[in-house]
Protein backbone atom coordinates (compact mmCIF):
# COMPACT_ATOMS: atom_id res chain seq x y z
CA UNK A 1 0.00 0.00 0.00
CA UNK A 2 2.93 1.90 0.68
CA UNK A 3 4.38 2.20 -2.74
CA UNK A 4 0.81 3.21 -4.65
CA UNK A 5 0.66 6.39 -2.32
CA UNK A 6 4.51 7.01 -2.98
CA UNK A 7 3.70 6.49 -6.70
CA UNK A 8 0.58 9.11 -6.81
CA UNK A 9 2.15 11.26 -4.72
CA UNK A 10 5.66 11.10 -7.41
CA UNK A 11 2.90 11.53 -10.18
CA UNK A 12 1.04 14.46 -8.53
CA UNK A 13 4.27 16.27 -8.73
CA UNK A 14 5.44 15.26 -12.22
CA UNK A 15 2.30 16.58 -13.55
CA UNK A 16 2.59 19.80 -15.35
CA UNK A 17 -1.03 20.61 -16.27
CA UNK A 18 -1.38 23.45 -13.78
CA UNK A 19 1.51 25.35 -14.85
CA UNK A 20 0.10 27.15 -17.51
CA UNK A 21 -2.76 28.25 -14.92
CA UNK A 22 -0.61 29.53 -12.45
CA UNK A 23 1.62 31.53 -15.54
CA UNK A 24 -1.61 32.97 -16.64
CA UNK A 25 -2.11 34.07 -13.01
CA UNK A 26 0.92 35.36 -12.54
CA UNK A 27 1.28 37.05 -15.84
CA UNK A 28 -2.03 38.85 -15.03
CA UNK A 29 -1.17 39.73 -11.33
CA UNK A 30 2.07 41.36 -13.33
CA UNK A 31 0.17 43.10 -15.71
CA UNK A 32 -2.57 44.88 -12.88
CA UNK A 33 0.52 45.40 -11.23
CA UNK A 34 1.81 47.29 -13.82
CA UNK A 35 -1.41 49.15 -14.72
CA UNK A 36 -1.77 50.28 -11.14
CA UNK A 37 2.02 51.61 -10.80
CA UNK A 38 1.72 53.42 -14.42
CA UNK A 39 -2.13 54.62 -13.90
CA UNK A 40 -1.82 58.02 -14.41
CA UNK A 41 0.46 58.18 -17.14
CA UNK A 42 -1.56 55.45 -19.45
CA UNK A 43 -4.50 57.98 -18.87
CA UNK A 44 -2.71 60.83 -19.64
CA UNK A 45 -1.82 58.83 -22.96
CA UNK A 46 -4.93 57.33 -23.78
CA UNK A 47 -6.75 61.29 -23.16
CA UNK A 48 -4.42 62.88 -25.82
CA UNK A 49 -4.85 59.67 -28.07
CA UNK A 50 -8.86 60.09 -27.79
CA UNK A 51 -8.46 64.26 -28.16
CA UNK A 52 -6.50 63.78 -31.42
CA UNK A 53 -8.93 61.27 -32.59
CA UNK A 54 -11.82 63.67 -32.14
CA UNK A 55 -10.11 66.78 -33.65
CA UNK A 56 -8.99 64.93 -36.70
CA UNK A 57 -12.39 63.00 -37.07
CA UNK A 58 -14.02 66.54 -38.39
CA UNK A 59 -11.14 66.74 -41.54
CA UNK A 60 -12.18 63.05 -42.98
Amino acid sequence: MGEVLKQEVKSFFLEEDGVGVVELILILVVLIGLVAIFKTQLTGIINKIFKTISTNAGKI
